[in-house]
C-alpha cells in the first residue's frame, strides 16, 4: 500500500496484492484499490499513485499489473488509458456470490 500525503494529511492511497501468472511463470500485481479524497481530486494524486504502483512492478521484475474498475467509472478509465493501460477484450470476468 502506498499513501499520498499533502503535508501531514493523507489524500489518497493505492493498495496492491501480489499474485502469480502460472502461464508465464512470473509475478503480477493486482491493483485492488485506488482512492483520492474528493478535495484532492484533479490535482494529479491518482496519477502519482498509479506511477508508484508501476514502479513497484518494475522494481520487483513483475510481468505487469492488473486492475478492474466499474463500467461506469469513466474518469478512472480515461486516466488508466492515458497512462498506457490496455482494456482486456479477450476475457470475461465471472463472479460467484456465496
Amino acid at each position: 500500500m502506498f499513501l499520498a500525503m499533502d503535508g501531514k494529511e493523507a489524500v489518497g492511497f493505492v493498495q496492491l496484492y501480489p499474485s502469480f501468472d502460472s502461464v508465464t511463470m512470473r509475478n503480477v500485481w493486482i491493483l485492488y484499490d485506488l482512492f483520492v479524497v474528493p478535495a484532492a481530486r484533479k490535482r494529479g494524486v491518482a496519477k502519482l499513485l498509479m506511477e508508484r504502483a508501476r514502479r513497484l512492478a518494475v522494481e520487483t521484475k513483475a510481468k505487469g499489473l492488473i486492475l478492474e474498475t466499474g463500467a461506469d467509472n469513466v474518469a478512472a478509465q480515461k486516466l488508466y488509458e492515458r497512462l498506457g493501460w490496455k482494456r482486456d477484450t479477450a476475457f470475461h470476468r465471472y463472479y460467484l456470490d456465496v
